[in-house]
């Protein structure tokens, strides 16, 4: 019989004890005795945000689909919880056998958002693995990163013994398989990573020495060894109607964020909106075929008995055979009480049509992601989007039912000026104002709009790394200019302004484009309490400014200034496809406020078609038939 890790009388006193004891619904069952592998997959947060991510259910059941492995689970302890471990001395465990993460022989954590770095720390010691990887032996697990923060990897770089760059389904198996053949030989530990450094897409940094200028800036960063590569290429899965997704999705038994059955209708992106990293991040876009998506659907559903099916993509109207798939799904499920979720829309007619057999109009609100106030600023960042089509979005949804709408912007755009930022309010009450161009006997109550905006944070692979960012008294000076704007707008009350937080925003700023020389920054300020930075109720801005005095380094460095055009970036070594010059040319295009098209009206040369896939060969295609 199963035994549970932690004792009944400490589950009676935590909060939510379902997030410890596993045996949800499809959960994989192995000995672990009869395998050769045993693999810990880690989200570094709470368990009802971890338990949401989709790559992890990829990854999950793609790993227990051999037979020589058993990947199991293991998330953050919530803060109640972390403190009884630790007075006990009770060693972090995993979800399906509850066994001790350092028995296993690899602990893969992935890597979603910059705040969970001082969680990974957490999930080391709480494991009693030690934080750096110099003081691991070949008894302790290899400690692995993947995920979108994992393209630069510098700033937790001393925290992990490798980073897999890329999409998972590539060479994980060449990863396992050469680990099985190391653990027989009974050679060192870093024989291992030696072999593993030579496979693509794997970053091993201890091979890697980074050299600095006086003035701080990266000097050199080059390979100590002839095993490792001077660039580390991204993996891509080409063929993704072909290739690994969950047939049984593991089902929680407590309420999690995203409590419903995701399909993934594609990778990639075509819009080229400049301050977006996944968009660059995971070009070339690659579509899955329709029939594999209803098979999909129908096993997910089947299996799990949620009542909710989510169509998951950086921009869902962007799929080609979007409309069909809608249609079918509505078709197929909504007589049976399944509900359709469809995040990254565009608001056209066919949207709000869809939307008004999905949603119950008078509860749901709809949302615009217009990102800056201006066309100008529009322009700038590439967003393809206008204002014409904007107001018209909102006003043919005001037209079919619906007087709730939410509105994303960002705060602290390269260029951006005053007039810009009171643009924003400008717009919002303009959307209001279109609800009260519908005759009132056709409205459906008061307008309703949600202004919310983030600090724009320029990330690597993106034109605008080599931008500076707004500091917190700059950030905080622009919202509160921008509030007061709201407010004085015609339709000011019907207009509710939020924002995030600029310490935060500050914070991830500096990690999003730091160096390795922060990595004992983020450790001292784990030692002095720091865990679940991005739980706003935990986090500490005083701790973290004197973790990086003490080391005589400043967040200013980091994100206060513009980097020069041929200054070396700590991420350069990864290669992503898409080129730095591509990157340079759209941050130049950005300044003269040129737009780019997208990829399937024409091909810009970004460097994505050397995977030979995708869109990229699509517009090949055609333009050689033209």
């Amino acid at each position: 019989m199963r035994k549970l890790a932690l004792r009944d009388e400490i589950l009676l006193k935590i909060e939510k004890p379902a997030r410890y004891i596993g045996n949800e619904i499809n959960m994989v069952v192995k000995d672990p005795e009869q395998v050769d592998i045993r693999f810990a997959m880690c989200f570094p947060d709470v368990y009802e945000i971890g338990m949401s991510h989709l790559g992890i259910q990829i990854l999950y059941d793609m790993f227990n689909q051999r037979e020589d492995v058993y990947c199991e689970r293991v998330y953050s302890p919530w803060v109640d919880l972390d403190q009884i471990m630790r007075k006990e001395g009770i060693p972090l465990f995993a979800l399906e056998s509850q066994d001790p993460v350092r028995d296993f022989d690899f602990l893969g954590i992935t890597l979603q958002y910059e705040m969970c770095y001082t969680n990974i720390l957490q999930i080391l010691d709480l494991s009693q693995i030690p934080l750096k990887a110099a003081d691991r032996t070949r008894e302790h697990p290899f400690v692995i990163g993947g995920g979108p923060c994992s393209y630069n990897p510098e700033p937790i770089a001393d925290f992990f013994d490798m980073f897999y760059i890329g999409e998972g389904e590539t060479v994980y198996g060449q990863l396992l398989d050469t680990y099985k053949e190391w653990k027989a030989s009974g050679r060192e530990r870093v024989e291992y990573l030696k072999q593993a450094a030579q496979i693509p897409g794997i970053y091993v940094p201890q091979f890697y020495d980074p050299e600095y200028y006086p003035d701080g800036t990266l000097k050199s960063f080059a390979p100590n060894i002839p095993e490792a590569p001077e660039h580390v290429v991204k993996q891509v899965e080409l063929d993704m109607s072909d290739t690994f997704y969950p047939e049984k999705p593991l089902v929680p038994y407590i309420k999690v964020t995203q409590d419903r059955v995701v399909l993934e209708i594609q990778r990639g992106c075509i819009r080229g909106c400049r301050f977006c990293q996944a968009g660059m991040l995971y070009r070339p876009i690659r579509p899955r075929g329709l029939e594999f998506l209803k098979k999909r659907a129908i096993q997910m559903l089947e299996s799990t008995g949620q009542d909710e099916i989510s169509l998951s993509s950086l921009s869902s109207s962007d799929y080609k055979e979007l409309q069909e798939l809608v249609y079918w799904l509505i078709n197929e499920f909504t007589d049976k009480g399944i509900n359709i979720s469809l995040p990254s829309l565009r608001i056209d007619a066919f949207s709000l049509d869809v939307m008004s057999k999905i949603q119950d109009v008078r509860k749901s609100s709809l949302t615009f992601a217009p990102e800056a106030g201006s066309q100008r600023m529009r322009d700038m960042i590439n967003k393809g989007l206008t204002e014409e089509a904007i107001l018209g979005g909102a006003k043919e949804a005001f037209r079919g039912g619906w007087n709730r709408v939410k509105l994303y912007f960002m705060l602290g755009l390269p260029g951006e000026t005053w007039e810009d930022i009171e643009g924003i309010a400008v717009l919002s009450d303009k959307i209001a104002r279109e609800y009260y161009t519908i005759p009132k006997e056709e409205r459906n109550g008061k307008v309703q709009i949600v202004t919310s905006t983030s600090i724009f944070v320029p990330k690597p692979f993106t034109p605008f790394q080599w931008s500076r960012m707004n500091s917190m008294e700059e950030a905080e000076e622009k919202r509160n200019f921008l509030l007061d704007k709201v407010r004085s707008q015609r339709h000011g009350r019907s207009i509710k302004y939020n924002c995030h937080d600029a310490d935060v925003s500050v914070l991830e700023g500096v990690f999003a484009r730091g160096d390795r020389r922060l990595c004992d920054v983020i450790l001292q300020a784990y030692r002095s309490g720091c865990f679940y930075d991005s739980w706003n109720e935990f986090f500490h801005y005083s701790r973290w400014q004197k973790a990086f005095a003490d080391h005589g380094l400043t967040m200013e460095f980091y994100i206060g200034r513009e980097r020069g055009e041929d200054e070396l970036f700590p991420w350069d070594f990864i290669d992503i496809g898409v080129t730095k010059e591509f990157l340079l040319r759209e941050y130049h295009n950005a300044q003269e406020e040129k737009t780019t098209p997208n990829c399937r009206a024409q091909c810009s040369g970004c460097g994505a078609a050397r995977f030979g896939g995708g869109v990229c060969m699509e517009v090949r295609t055609n333009e050689s038939q033209d």
